[in-house]
């Protein structure tokens, strides 16, 4: 009998801190840039059109021996009724015999590797020292995006919020930040957290109505919207600023004036999914740029690509979310499971 292990979200809520998961998301671009990883075919289709879809999306890391994929809906009727939105299960087997290893809810582990990876971008693309932080969206998303960031840039001082549709959703949203960043571990070597609370409690966070005034002052910005249309434009931006895009994962979608494009020097999670779903698509279709000119992050992370070259560049990191950082991040889950004692063990 084959023994598998089965982690529900309270599991990996347990187990998962940021700090762990911007590790196996950086390890994840590594791999894929260095060919020990490769991505299958995404799997995108509506279920109710506008009001549910599900992705699968899979691939193997073989620097790493595993192997599998992650299947999510999201339903957007759910909340109406006290459901989360977001669900699905993440399932992983060893690449070196093919044998199932794990079945974990997929919901918590896709909130915080993709929380992740915008930080990666902030990280690794923002100017040194980045003070301000710009985070348009206060869904569910925009928690673990802050939530990241503070922990991997910590000369970030003030997070500006803003909701392209109601104000008043950035208002409640500033007001409720600081429980919801204390119930995401950041590390899990530390007991009780402390240092993070510190951390947390040591920044400002502001609620903002007018974008273009807080763009003047910002030094990264992380869009996480389901939208289709830009809402920061072109002409809003100041030399030096820095944006991770994270909303934009179907065609269609897009959170920023495609134009910025034609002055950024761009990085991308993957250059076939960024230049068909992800927010580089806009800019590809009008001709501002082209699949030959993207550069994927791990290149960067491996220093093999240059990043920012200085204070008044403007850079831009694509994220559509790949299953590279699925699995690395499950992987990691695992080991700590077992080593913990955590879940629950069948035989197959």
């Amino acid at each position: 009998m084959i023994p598998i292990r089965i982690l529900s979200d309270d599991n990996v809520g347990s187990i998962l801190d940021i700090r762990n998961t911007v590790t196996c998301t950086e390890k994840a671009y590594a791999l894929k840039a260095d060919n020990q990883a490769r991505l299958f075919p995404l799997i995108s289709e509506d279920l109710h059109d506008g009001r549910a879809d599900m992705d699968i999306k899979s691939g193997m890391l073989t620097g790493e021996d595993v192997f599998g994929l992650k299947l999510v809906s999201w339903f957007g009727d759910n909340e109406r009724i006290g459901l989360p939105a977001l669900t699905g299960l993440t399932m992983t087997f060893d690449l070196t015999n093919g044998f199932p290893k794990a079945i974990m809810n997929a919901r918590h582990l896709t909130a915080m590797r993709t929380g992740a990876a915008g930080a990666v971008g902030v990280k690794h693309l923002a100017k040194p020292n980045s003070k301000t932080l710009l985070v348009v969206g206060t869904g569910f998303q925009a928690t673990f995006q802050i939530a990241a960031a503070i922990s991997e840039v910590p000369s970030i001082e003030r997070v500006y919020i803003f909701n392209p549709v109601r104000h008043e959703s950035a208002v409640r949203f500033r007001y409720s930040i600081r429980a919801g960043l204390g119930r995401i571990l950041n590390d899990v070597k530390e007991p009780g957290n402390s240092a993070w609370i510190q951390r947390v409690e040591s920044v400002d966070f502001i609620a903002v109505d007018n974008v273009m005034k807080a763009l003047e002052e910002v030094d990264a910005v992380i869009t996480a919207t389901p939208s289709c249309k830009a809402s920061i434009l072109n002409e809003w931006v100041r030399p030096g600023t820095h944006f991770s895009c994270i909303g934009a994962d179907r065609s269609g979608k897009q959170e920023i004036d495609e134009k910025i494009f034609e002055r950024a020097i761009v990085f991308v999670d993957d250059i076939a999914q960024a230049s068909t779903v992800g927010e580089t698509q806009s800019a590809v279709r009008a001709g501002i740029i082209d699949r030959n000119q993207l550069t994927e992050i791990g290149h960067l992370i491996l220093g093999r690509a240059k990043g920012r070259t200085s204070d008044k560049d403007i850079t831009v990191f694509d994220s559509t979310g790949i299953a590279l950082q699925d699995l690395a991040v499950s992987k990691y889950l695992l080991s700590k499971a077992e080593e913990m004692n955590i879940g629950t063990v069948v035989h197959l």
